[in-house]
């Protein structure tokens, strides 16, 4: 990889599952696809891979291929919609979930070889508040929450700020309101979470998508397709699409937590 090249580093993450993460990650991908933008998105879940599930391609090899040192990073990267690059995890291993020293130190490498060059790298993380999780979202420069109008997504969403914030120095957050039912659901929704984060914790949040609850995300999800392909005119669809646009405007710290490597040495230091 060129010393010079900058990519964008963004995590999305949301604490509690089934809030609509990976649907975030792939729409808003692809949506910068769209916009010329070279994309490589890293299924993050590295115990239960659901990226290529969720589009419906095959994988021949994921990430523990590269670890035993069977094949190259580049190797298994598969292309989806809109030319945006794939690195599949694996799924049912639990292996991938506590890597070796040794195995830190492959991915390093691994990244660092790689041939292939990217603007933006989307980082769709496990549900929950794991080790793994924390990692990925304190080495990124961006974190993207996602957050629905349940109990439950507030009060997770809150605790991963929590930790973020408190053990590992991440202060800004950018929210996704995701499957609200009006644009005054999805304010309601924020001010929930800025309310209670602005009284306990010490963190910056911004509310950078309101994405409408859409009966064509269950469609595209049947047809095995990303919502933005596959009804591009359909509310979250547009809603995604400006979601990137605003990625594009988010700065890159002009630091080495530009290089693709140096996000992963971060990731693993710890």
């Amino acid at each position: 990889m060129q010393e010079s090249q900058q990519v964008k580093v963004i995590a999305v993450s949301g604490g509690k599952g089934g809030v609509g993460k990976t649907n975030v990650s792939l729409n808003t991908s692809i949506a910068l696809a769209q916009l010329g933008k070279r994309v490589l998105v890293l299924d993050a879940d590295l115990g239960l891979a659901n990226v290529d599930v969720m589009l419906g391609l095959r994988v021949q090899r994921n990430i523990s291929h590269v670890l035993s040192g069977e094949c190259e990073l580049d190797d298994i990267i598969i292309e989806g919609p809109a030319g945006i690059n794939i690195i599949p995890a694996t799924s049912g291993t639990q292996s991938m979930v506590d890597l070796t020293p040794a195995e830190h130190a492959g991915l390093i490498r691994a990244f660092s070889d790689m041939r292939a060059k990217f603007d933006v790298l989307i980082v769709d993380t496990a549900a929950g508040i794991s080790d793994m999780v924390l990692s990925f979202a304190r080495a990124a420069q961006d974190v993207m929450l996602v957050v629905c109008d349940e109990p439950t997504s507030i009060t997770d969403c809150y605790a991963l700020m929590k930790l973020l914030s408190r053990e590992h120095g991440v202060f800004k957050f950018k929210v996704v309101a995701n499957m609200v039912r009006s644009p005054k659901e999805g304010q309601l929704l924020y001010s929930k979470l800025t309310k209670v984060s602005d009284r306990f914790l010490d963190v910056a949040l911004e509310l950078v998508a309101m994405v409408p609850y859409d009966e064509n995300i269950r469609k595209s999800v049947r047809k095995q397709q990303a919502i933005v392909e596959a009804f591009p005119n359909s509310p979250a669809s547009l809603a995604f699409k400006g979601l990137a646009k605003k990625v594009l405007d988010w700065p890159i710290p002009h630091q080495a937590s530009g290089h693709l490597e140096f996000f992963i040495e971060q990731l693993l230091e710890h």
